[in-house]
């Protein structure tokens, strides 16, 4: 019992109250915009989801994180299983809008992409634990790079471009932290401009292109463009003190496309304004300052990168899904980590930092 207790201590409550603020930020705004849709069946499976991710995240605060580092054979079966999660998406996942992306159990969604990025980080953490003072050997990125790719292609035949650009943002990431060299850094940027002529001649479709091109050149403000100009407006229409919960025209009168995921982002900043968009700003800040804290602490490299991919993770999701609001960054569905609706993410991120509060405790 006394164990039981000076664990809970030890745990990072700086970390996990701010996680709960972040989550209480998302219900607001779900349960604003379903007054507007007057649904709220969104809002109330979110809250159920919350409170497994909540407990998911002490449950695997318990668990010893060195086994994971100890037991190459186990990471090796989680990826196997996320791997075949993806595959099995293209025969039993419904097709919604275009995307095979969810297995629906009931009224339930299941994302087995949410889950594969934490397995990949400890993958790929348990990798470059072990390689990182031969990270000057070119084979060590091709083969991080191979395990990244398996699902990155699987991804991106459903297809999910926004998912698939995170996990390469995540493996360079951790490359980088790992200590890549400047040229070979240098020569994957080079590769990336490549196949991205390529993928723009021969892989992407029209209506992405449109997406990109809309950025520097607003096109059709009816059709492509039609998302961002409403999130630019309703950001906008914010002002300093916001239009009030439950008052936001864009969110309340169906102006603002998918105001629950999406532009979330854009919900909370017309309701609450730029003074709760500086308390957003404040506690996704100090969420990022303690994991990374944990992984200045961290006593091995394994626990070192595990950190340091979460914290790549939710930046990279932090800047894509708000770069998209604003309008700098093509539409490309990402969720706002812990404030946008979904079980899947959301769960997914309380195991991420279940883990990581392992990390600290033990």
């Amino acid at each position: 019992m006394r164990d039981f207790f000076n664990h809970f201590k030890r745990l990072d409550w700086v970390l996990i109250i701010v996680v709960v603020l972040l989550v209480g930020f998302g219900l607001v705004s779900l349960y604003s915009s379903s007054i507007g849709k007057g649904d709220f069946l969104n809002f109330k499976k979110q809250v159920i989801f919350f409170g497994i991710g909540f407990f998911l995240m002490i449950f695997f605060s318990f668990f010893d994180w060195r086994s994971l580092r100890e037991d190459p054979y186990l990471i090796l079966i989680l990826y196997s299983i996320s791997l075949a999660s993806l595959v099995g998406l293209f025969f039993f996942a419904p097709e919604i809008r275009g995307v095979k992306s969810w297995y629906k159990i009931g009224p339930v969604s299941i994302d087995p992409i949410e889950f594969t990025k934490i397995i990949l980080i400890i993958l790929l953490a348990k990798y470059f634990s072990t390689r990182h003072i031969e990270m000057y050997k070119i084979k060590h990125i091709l083969l991080s790079g191979f395990f990244v790719f398996l699902p990155a292609v699987l991804i991106f035949l459903q297809p999910d471009l926004g998912s698939v650009l995170i996990l390469i943002a995540l493996w360079i990431g951790i490359l980088i932290i790992s200590g890549i060299s400047l040229r070979h850094f240098l020569i994957l940027v080079l590769c990336f401009l490549l196949i991205f002529i390529l993928s723009w001649n021969f892989v992407l479709k029209d209506y992405q292109k449109q997406r990109i091109i809309s950025l520097f050149y607003p096109i059709d403000p009816l059709g492509v463009s039609w998302s961002q100009n409403q999130s630019k407006i309703a950001i906008g229409s914010g002002g300093i003190l916001g239009q009030g919960i439950e008052k936001g025209s864009q969110t309340q009168y169906g102006f603002l496309p998918e105001p629950q995921t999406d532009f979330i982002f854009a919900s909370l900043a017309e309701e609450l304004g730029l003074i709760g968009i500086s308390a957003l700003f404040l506690f996704l800040s100090i969420l990022i300052w303690r994991i990374i804290k944990i992984a200045i602490n961290s006593q091995t490299n394994f626990s070192r990168f595990y950190a340091s991919g979460i914290a790549v993770l939710l930046i990279s999701q932090i800047f894509i899904h708000i770069g998209m609001n604003v309008g700098i960054l093509p539409i490309i569905g990402i969720p706002l980590p812990l404030i946008s609706y979904g079980g899947s993410s959301l769960i997914a991120t309380f195991i991420g930092l279940g883990i990581l509060q392992s990390i600290k405790t033990h």
